[in-house]
């Protein structure tokens, strides 16, 4: 894990990148920001966490790290066992974590709830829409620390790891550690509501666009050409034909809409 700051002082907010191995967007951003080191108005710790999932190129050496939380020092998983130092290393810290995804290109973040914090400082980053990862939340990050996720775009892009600076800007500006002014956007809500489960086969198909509503009755993937038709509907997220290995997505239902001046009242 490697860590640096921008400023002086004790941080009160943390910039997390490399969680996932494949996922390089993050850390293009991280190092992007220490190679300018902006003045900043308020300190900021910067973070690099799975180094060796990274020189490998996998998204976890022996355990994914976002589920790994809190973890533990006597852990046998390297992930284990730095997941607990990362904890440690971001007590106190409202943390932004930079994520990518095979399932969609356009940024989103994902939250552990629809706080006040969710509300005040979402609504003011270039993404759109906002994820309540609802009962989705055992070992993830923002289970020990307040958290922002983000994700950034497709893994590997550039645009990716462009959109991951960008947003890093975004949260340090919306927090009042880099100066400027941001701008408040009209936001949907949504709440994760169930996992959708991959049949084992040897080739899967998704026919439906993530954020748009799929209807009772519609198809929306296959395994092996065998559609799977939804029961009810929802609104696909993180739905991907290869982004996880026993699963296409998640279900989730539409929450609200956060009108553009709901993050400045």
């Amino acid at each position: 894990m490697r860590v640096a700051q921008l400023g002086s002082g004790t941080p009160e907010f943390a910039v997390v990148a490399g969680i996932h191995g494949d996922e390089p967007g993050g850390v293009r951003a991280v190092e992007r920001l220490l190679e300018q080191r902006p003045a900043v108005e308020r300190p900021v710790k910067l973070i690099v966490a799975n180094e060796e999932a990274l020189e490998r190129q996998v998204r976890y050496v022996e355990e994914d790290l976002n589920r790994a939380f809190p973890g533990d020092p006597d852990a046998e998983t390297l992930e284990g066992r730095l997941a607990h130092e990362l904890a440690n290393e971001l007590e106190g810290c409202l943390t932004f974590s930079l994520h990518s995804t095979q399932s969609h290109a356009e940024p989103f973040a994902i939250v552990n709830g629809v706080t006040e914090m969710a509300r005040g400082i979402v609504p003011q980053l270039p993404v759109k829409s906002m994820v309540e990862a609802g009962p989705f939340v055992e070992g993830r990050l923002f289970t020990v620390v307040d958290a922002i996720e983000v994700e950034c775009g497709l893994q590997g892009s550039e645009t990716a790891a462009e959109n991951a600076y960008s947003l890093t800007r975004s949260f340090l500006t919306a927090v009042d550690a880099l100066p400027g002014d941001t701008v408040c956007r009209e936001l949907p809500i949504y709440q994760l509501v169930d996992v959708i489960l991959k049949d084992g086969a040897d080739t899967y198909e998704v026919f439906v666009e993530n954020f748009e509503r799929v209807d009772r009755g519609d198809p929306f993937a296959a395994a092996d050409g065998e559609p799977q038709v939804a029961s009810e509907p929802f609104y696909p997220v993180l739905m991907s034909s290869n982004g996880y290995q026993d699963v296409f997505g998640y279900a989730a239902e539409k929450l609200e809409t956060l009108s553009s001046g709901t993050a400045a009242d």
